[in-house]
């Protein structure tokens, strides 16, 4: 989505022709397999670790770090192994959306008109918000030290990106209809009734 911004944005004469069928199915693929590949790596140097004793994850799902506190074995090959897949799929990935964010924003201060200025905003500033929802939690979480850590406040991390991002993206896109705006503000002014005449006054 950061690069169909890009385009869309940046280059728009070129956007038919670079964002068609054939680019947008790389990009998929591509998505998939690396993070399926990077998966399957981790997940056969934990199969050989040793497991004995309690068998109860302490997650609401089956995190890695809750699995490796049940594994008596040396972890420390697993810890590098997603330090570098964090870095590499989380971190680099990241990275690169604010910096092409950072050349959106430089090319829409330079439209001449407000009205251009505040579409080309909108537009990213959904996308935006819910990316730094998601990606701040997946770097604290799998790119900070973990002993640092309780499983605990492990466990509200997960929260964030695996339930808040997917409630929020919803509010997040939707905030951008003026029909869904009209009835959040139909909603506010119904609960608190005073800011109905305050917002009149102004007007």
């Amino acid at each position: 989505m950061a690069f169909d911004r890009y385009l869309a944005i940046c280059n728009p004469l070129r956007y038919s022709s670079v964002m068609n069928f054939k680019t947008c199915c790389h990009l998929v693929v591509w998505a998939w397999l690396s993070g399926f590949i990077g998966m399957f790596i981790i997940i056969i140097t934990i199969s050989n670790l040793q497991f004995c004793g309690s068998d109860v994850v302490d997650h609401f799902f089956c995190d890695l770090e809750p699995i490796l506190h049940l594994s008596p074995s040396d972890t420390s090959l697993v810890e590098m192994e997603v330090l570098v897949y964090a870095m590499v799929m989380g971190l680099l990935p990241f990275l690169l959306i604010i910096l092409s964010y950072v050349v959106i924003f430089c090319t829409i201060f330079r439209i001449p008109s407000n009205i251009g200025r505040y579409k080309a905003f909108s537009t990213c500033s959904s996308h935006l918000a819910s990316v730094c929802t998601y990606f701040g939690t997946i770097l604290i979480l799998y790119l900070l030290p973990s002993r640092q850590r309780s499983l605990e406040i492990n466990k509200i991390l997960s929260l964030c990106y695996t339930v808040l991002t997917p409630l929020l993206n919803p509010i997040i896109y939707s905030l951008r209809n003026q029909e869904i705006r009209a009835c959040l503000e139909s909603v506010i002014y119904f609960i608190f009734p005073g800011s109905n005449k305050q917002c009149t006054k102004t007007q």
